[in-house]
């Protein structure tokens, strides 16, 4: 039986995942999270082997709570599943190291069996994306302006995007806010803009929001 926690903030998707696990007599959902917090406390109380992750959860966010749960003594694989179906969140998420990527409008039949393969020690990479990476990953003059952005900077931009405030990312990331502004000045510049407007509407552009 391939144990599974579904971390995952909108409880109508998560309920829809919960169900749909649940037609497969192999799999188990042992566990559920809506937050990044949530969800690494309730891996320090309950195995799995899977764990299907929100990569937009609040709080704690995915590529974050992904390197935290690579940190642990035995961790489970990590199958991120996103609204954002863009080549470089996948390869970013895949970097940090998640198992598999796949999106909320993937079939239902290929999300078990994502679950299934990186259970089993494989990689899964929704097939869209797949020959996506390829070439958009690949190449570098095709890449966005945010690939060039470090793993801080963009999780900075994240919280940017959403509406946080400088001391508000300082508080949520257990920095200064001398070092969050240094970081919002650096990403600000890697991505060729002035203002906060600027960077909400990038993000809207590249559907990372």
């Amino acid at each position: 039986m391939i144990r599974v926690l579904v971390a995952e903030d909108h409880t109508i998707v998560r309920e829809g995942i919960k169900q749909l696990i649940g037609l497969a007599k192999d799999l188990l959902v042992v566990g559920e999270a809506s937050n990044g917090e949530q969800l690494l406390e309730t891996l320090r109380h309950i195995a799995c082997e899977v764990v299907l992750l929100d990569i937009s959860m609040p709080g704690v966010n995915g590529l974050e709570a992904i390197a935290r749960i690579r940190a642990l003594s035995n961790p489970p694989a990590i199958l991120v599943l996103s609204m954002h179906d863009e080549a470089q969140m996948a390869a970013r998420a895949l970097k940090v190291g998640a198992a598999g990527y796949a999106t909320k409008d993937s079939d239902p039949a290929l999300l078990l069996t994502a679950i299934r393969k990186v259970a089993s020690g494989g990689r899964y990479i929704d097939p869209d994306l797949a020959d996506r990476m390829v070439f958009e990953v690949g190449l570098t003059d095709t890449r966005p302006l945010h690939s060039l952005l470090s793993e801080r900077e963009f999780s900075v931009f994240e919280r940017l995007a959403q509406g946080a405030n400088v001391n508000d990312i300082a508080q949520q990331l257990a920095l200064s806010s001398k070092t969050i502004s240094t970081h919002k000045a650096r990403l600000m510049q890697k991505l060729h803009i002035t203002s906060l407007a600027e960077l909400v509407k990038y993000a809207m552009e590249h559907k990372l929001l």
